[in-house]
């Protein structure tokens, strides 16, 4: 896959305003949109849930990219095909049949993701990686937006990629934490294919503007 993809975090958005924050990624060079589900339990955070989600797919004109940052997920995964969801990643952390979840959300015609935290090792993904869609490497820890880049995500991504090619996979890597116009070209450069921006676009003076430069840099 050639085309790099920029995907907004609406959990950086402006709640007050979503329809106008759909709206505008709608109307930017983004890809898809990136959709952060917290309960409070396998993350410090509690974000939103279905009837958020259902209200950003009622406007949204672009896949819904949404990663489940919650216990037990498999409870949930037909409600989120439901909604409208096109791509749903859960964290290899909180599955222990990883296999089964993978089928269970492509039996309900989503794309299959699996996130890893930053201290999970990618080798962990030996056997499943022939099965999944899209593995997001988290680059800050889980839970909270507007943190730090982690450094050894290129390294991460690297070996990631290497396994994908081993593998013959099609998986596609998505880089999740902290992205920004200067570590956006390098973590391509080391074999990612998406990126999520959060606070880098929202919190942008022209959100619109920064999708695009994003674009540009990782073309």
């Amino acid at each position: 896959m050639s085309k790099k993809i920029i995907a907004p975090s609406l959990l950086a958005s402006d709640f007050a305003n979503l329809q106008h924050e759909i709206e505008m990624v709608n109307q930017s060079e983004a890809d898809w949109f990136h959709l952060d589900i917290m309960d409070g339990l396998f993350v410090p955070n509690i974000s939103f849930g279905m009837p958020i989600v259902e209200a950003i797919a009622k406007y949204a004109k672009k896949p819904l990219d949404t990663h489940l940052m919650i216990v037990d997920p498999d409870r949930y995964i037909k409600t989120f095909a439901d909604l409208g969801v096109n791509h749903l990643t859960v964290h290899y952390e909180a599955c222990p049949h990883l296999h089964r979840t993978l089928q269970a959300i492509k039996a309900e015609g989503m794309k299959a993701g699996v996130a890893l935290n930053p201290h999970t090792s990618i080798n962990l993904l030996e056997d499943t990686i022939q099965d999944i869609d899209i593995v997001i490497v988290m680059s800050v820890n889980p839970g909270f937006g507007g943190q730090s880049f982690i450094e050894n995500t290129y390294l991460k991504v690297r070996d990631l990629k290497n396994l994908i090619e081993r593998k013959n996979s099609s998986a596609l890597i998505e880089i999740d934490g902290g992205v920004n116009a200067t570590n956006a070209k390098k973590l391509i450069d080391y074999g990612a294919d998406a990126l999520v921006a959060g606070s880098f676009v929202f919190k942008s003076e022209h959100p619109t503007e920064t999708i695009k430069q994003l674009k540009e840099v990782i073309a």
